[in-house]
C-alpha cells in the first residue's frame, strides 16, 4: 500500500514494567534508526514529568543523544512545555541542537505542564506562565530569528538558527493560536481525541500565512500497534490499557495488578478507552488501512504515530511492520 501522507513518530521513551530507563533510552536510539531506515519523516519526544512509564522529561538531552546516533532523520520536541521554561533557555538549547545537527531539528511547543499539580509546584512554575504562552511563543520565535526582541540579549547559540516551530494542542486554543501566528499545528488526538475535527477546521479556516508557513499544515497523532498476528496486537493493546490506567489513576500511590484490573472493569475505564480512541491495532495491512481512513477523515497533512507496543522489541517491530506496509514514504 502506498500513501501520499507522510508518517512520523512520537516516542515517549516508554519504560515497561520489567525494563530499565537505560534500556528505554537504548530502545529510543534503535527506534529512531529503524524510523530512519523505514523512511519516516521525523521523530519527536514529549516533555512529561513524574510519570514512571515515560522517560522523556529532559527532552533536549534525549534529542541530542539520538541525533548523535542517527544521520538524517528530523528530530524534535513534541513538545517542550514552554510555560515550564524561559524562551531564552529553550532558544539556547534548541539553537545548540540546530548548530550541531543542521536542518534536522524541530521545536514543538505546548502550553500544559506535562505533569500533576504537585510536580508542577516542584518545577517552580509561575502560576501565570500559561497565560503568557502566546507572548512567549512570539518571543521565542524572535529570539531564534536574526533580531532579538530583548535589547542587549542574544541567544548564543540560537540567534539566527530559525529552528522551525510547531504548536501542539488538544483544544481550540492551540488551533486558534497556530492559525493566528501562521505555524504548523499538531493535534494530540492520540490521547485527547474529543476536539480533533473542530480544532482542525478552526485552524484551517483562520490560518494566516507567515514567513515560516505559507499554508496551513496539520499533523494528527494516532496510536499504532502493528504485530505479526492479531492475537499479539490485541494482547499489546490490553497491556497499553493497563499502562494508561496506572498513569491516570496511580499518581502518588502504587496500584497492584488487581487494582488495575478492577479499574478497567469499572466505569473509570471509559477515560482510558477515550484516550485510545484513535488507535490502529492489528496486522500490518489492518493498521495501514486504518491510518488511510484516519488521514482521509481528518485531512491531515502528516500522521505522527505513537507505537504503544508493550516492550522495546515490540515497538521496534511495530515501526518496521508499518513502514513496510505503508509503502514508499513521501520525500522530505
Amino acid at each position: 500500500m502506498a500513501s501520499s501522507v507522510p508518517l512520523s513518530i512520537l516516542d515517549l521513551a516508554a519504560v515497561g514494567r520489567e525494563e530499565t530507563i537505560a534500556a528505554s533510552f537504548a530502545g529510543s536510539v534503535e527506534l529512531a534508526r529503524a524510523a530512519e531506515r523505514g523512511g519516516y519523516r521525523r521523530v519527536w519526544y514529549a516533555e512529561h514529568h513524574n510519570i514512571s512509564s515515560i522517560a522523556s522529561s529532559a527532552t533536549a538531552v534525549l534529542i541530542a543523544h539520538v541525533a548523535a546516533h542517527t544521520e538524517k532523520i528530523r528530530l524534535g520536541a513534541g513538545g517542550v512545555m514552554l510555560p515550564n521554561h524561559s524562551p531564552l533557555v529553550i532558544a539556547e538549547q534548541f539553537g545548540t541542537l540546530a548548530t550541531l545537527h543542521p536542518d534536522r531539528i524541530d521545536l514543538g511547543l505546548g502550553r500544559a505542564p506535562g505533569t500533576d499539580q504537585r510536580t508542577w509546584t516542584a518545577l517552580r512554575r509561575d502560576p501565570a506562565a500559561s497565560e503568557r504562552f502566546p507572548q512567549d511563543v512570539v518571543e521565542l520565535q524572535r529570539v531564534l530569528s536574526d533580531e532579538s526582541p530583548l535589547p542587549g540579549i542574544k541567544a548564543i547559540p540560537g540567534a539566527g538558527t530559525h529552528v522551525p516551530l510547531y504548536l501542539l494542542g488538544s483544544s481550540l486554543f492551540g488551533a486558534e493560536l497556530a492559525a493566528e501566528l501562521g505555524l504548523p499545528y499538531a493535534f494530540a488526538s492520540h490521547f485527547a481525541p474529543r476536539f480533533l475535527h473542530e480544532a482542525i477546521a478552526t485552524y484551517r479556516e483562520r490560518f494566516k500565512p507567515s514567513g515560516q508557513q505559507p499554508e496551513p499544515y496539520v499533523i494528527a497523532g494516532v496510536g499504532v500497534i502493528a504485530a505479526e498476528t492479531e492475537e499479539s496486537a490485541a494482547a499489546q493493546l490490553e497491556a497499553a490499557r493497563r499502562v494508561r490506567a496506572r498513569a491516570l489513576f496511580g499518581r502518588g500511590r502504587r496500584l497492584s495488578d488487581e487494582d488495575v484490573t478492577a479499574l478497567l472493569d469499572s466505569p473509570q475505564a471509559a477515560a482510558v478507552d477515550e484516550m485510545l480512541a484513535y488507535t490502529a491495532v492489528g496486522i500490518p495491512d489492518q493498521v495501514a488501512a486504518y491510518l488511510e481512513g484516519f488521514a482521509g477523515d481528518t485531512g491531515a497533512d502528516e500522521l505522527i504515530t505513537v507505537h504503544y507496543s508493550d516492550t522495546v522489541p515490540n515497538r521496534l517491530r511495530s515501526v518496521e511492520l508499518l513502514a513496510g506496509t505503508w509503502g514508499p514514504l513521501p520525500a522530505r
